[in-house]
């Protein structure tokens, strides 16, 4: 396939997914409510009225998890992706994606010698709270 042909197509792909995205909103707007009350404006919480501030201070563990996902999610991908050509990948493949989980892996050990996945109290802690 030329280069222009190849162009066009993706041209006329992005033309259509731009109409699309346009006509969808487009049709939300349109099919949208008009209204707007008081009541309306308000955040719905199963009936209760709501008090205090939505803004809550998260834990930090709770963001480790996240970027613990978030960085082994992307690992998987990738292994992923490996796997599925690894026949014509050969050696340097492998040797890729072997020096990819060592790097991982001695990110991980780092992270552990540091304390980063240390999330409660140790016994160490405890220990000296007692005395």
């Amino acid at each position: 396939m030329s280069a222009l042909a190849e162009l066009f197509s993706f041209a006329c792909y992005a033309l259509i997914s731009l109409a699309l995205i346009a006509g969808l909103l487009a049709a939300a707007w349109w099919l949208g409510a008009k209204s707007s009350s008081r009541n309306k404006q308000q955040p719905y919480e199963s009936g209760v009225l709501p008090t205090g501030s939505a803004r809550m201070a998260l834990t930090v563990p709770f963001y480790l998890v996240a970027i613990f996902f978030i960085v082994f999610d992307v690992e998987s991908a990738f292994i992923f992706t490996w796997a599925a050509v690894w026949e014509q990948l050969g050696l340097a493949g492998l040797l890729h994606i072997t020096f990819f989980i060592v790097a991982l892996l001695l990110g991980l050990i780092w992270l552990a010698l540091k304390g980063g996945l240390n999330w409660g109290p140790s016994k160490e802690q405890l220990s000296d709270d007692q005395t």
